[in-house]
């Protein structure tokens, strides 16, 4: 494993990266609602896409504009997704990408649009209009925390990480922001995470090792169960860093991989820490599987069982419930192996309550920010995992009027 050095800072961590937040006035609040990353030099991209078959305008222009590979800049805005608009969506969205592009002076299909929001409310065209010239003008190597910021909905906060990593003996930096804290149960991306890199990297390597650390870290991450219809991941290599390319099966693209799955991890992480209501990060750990799809199948039942997290809110050390989650997945199960442990505490053993389990020790490890739940299937090798939060009271208040 290479030595890993985590930065300060995010995207802008990055050689030749800019970046921009500002209020344009989609959000009646008055915080930033427009970001805006742009390389100096042309990046090789690759990037993951929701797998809902509803789909924004935004998301669609964006996959048309991944085919040549190439992109140079990403403009995204906060407080309407832009989905479910029809043919005007669409317009809206390649109209932000042919404007950046011209105040970029590069082509509009080298730039990426993502919208988050509200569903089925056209964009305030006009308010973006005056925008987007304001947030060229405001790029800034220092920007990285403004487009964070400018990407945010129910987020209490920024998330940005950046972090530096020796490729065949070269320093090579990655950077990034996401946003997200509901409506998150990827299944290719989240919400939004926004990554650059200088490395010269291959464009089928990667897209590999983008796909690869996606599924390590977004793809095991669930706030609510629900499936954005904005999903966007994307990463840009502006190959500043001058190394040798890396290329499928070398060792310096594995070094390379190896820092952007920590990355990724770190930033999925931060969002479910910040699921909409949420206290308590919590670890599903699943082994002794059938197979990794079953120890990941058993894992999200978990993950995402209500009871389950209404459980872990109350610090409730309730593992029947975790017990019915099992059984109630598509992994095979059964009931007498069924081993369940929160952290070191093990509270169900061959599927019973173990005579002797301290659940005054168990919820004193249900209250804190941080724990895991250890499950063992007793049926073979196969192990998973995803990281959840709980459900509180603050996740219908937040829900139950959102768009009022």
């Amino acid at each position: 494993m290479p030595a890993l050095e985590w930065l300060q800072g995010g995207i802008t961590a990055v050689p030749g990266i800019l970046a921009s937040g500002i209020h344009c006035g989609i959000k009646a609040s008055g915080k930033k609602d427009l970001a805006l990353i742009y390389s100096s030099s042309a990046a090789r991209a690759a990037a993951v896409f929701t797998a809902n078959q509803v789909k924004g305008a935004p998301v669609q222009v964006s996959m048309e504009h991944m085919k040549e590979g190439t992109i140079q800049a990403i403009v995204a805005s906060s407080g309407c997704s832009n989905v479910c608009t029809g043919e005007q969506g669409l317009r809206d969205a390649r109209e932000m990408t042919a404007s950046v592009g011209e105040l970029l002076k590069i082509p509009a299909r080298h730039v990426l649009v993502a919208s988050t929001g509200v569903i089925g409310r056209p964009l305030p065209m006009d308010k973006i209009r005056a925008g987007l010239p304001k947030l060229a003008k405001a790029l800034s190597p220092q920007g990285g925390r403004s487009a964070a910021e400018g990407i945010l909905t129910t987020d209490t906060g920024p998330k940005e990480a950046a972090l530096r990593v020796d490729v065949g003996g070269r320093p090579v930096t990655l950077g990034g922001i996401a946003k997200g804290v509901g409506m998150i149960e990827p299944h290719m991306a989240t919400m939004f995470c926004f990554m650059a890199t200088d490395a010269v990297v291959a464009r089928d390597a990667l897209d590999a090792a983008l796909r690869r650390a996606v599924a390590g870290s977004f793809n095991r991450i669930t706030v609510d169960g629900d499936m954005s219809t904005s999903d966007t991941v994307a990463i840009l290599a502006n190959g500043l860093a001058e190394n040798q390319v890396l290329e499928k099966g070398g060792r310096g693209l594995r070094q390379f991989a190896r820092g952007l799955e920590a990355i990724t991890e770190r930033l999925a992480k931060m969002l479910v820490k910040d699921g909409e209501g949420a206290t308590k990060l919590v670890t599903i750990q699943v082994r002794g599987a059938r197979s990794r799809r079953d120890a990941r199948l058993a894992a999200r039942s978990v993950a995402n069982s209500l009871l389950v997290k209404t459980a872990i809110n109350g610090q409730d050390p309730n593992w029947g419930r975790i017990m019915m989650a099992l059984g109630k997945s598509a992994a095979a199960v059964r009931a007498d192996r069924v081993g369940i442990s929160f952290d070191d505490e093990v509270v169900v053993a061959a599927g019973q309550f173990r005579q002797g389990a301290r659940l005054d020790r168990v919820r004193e490890i249900m209250a804190r920010p941080e724990f895991a739940i250890r499950i063992d299937l007793g049926l073979g090798g196969g192990e998973d995992q995803v990281w959840t939060c709980d459900l509180s009271e603050e996740y219908v208040r937040i829900n139950a009027k959102y768009t009022t």
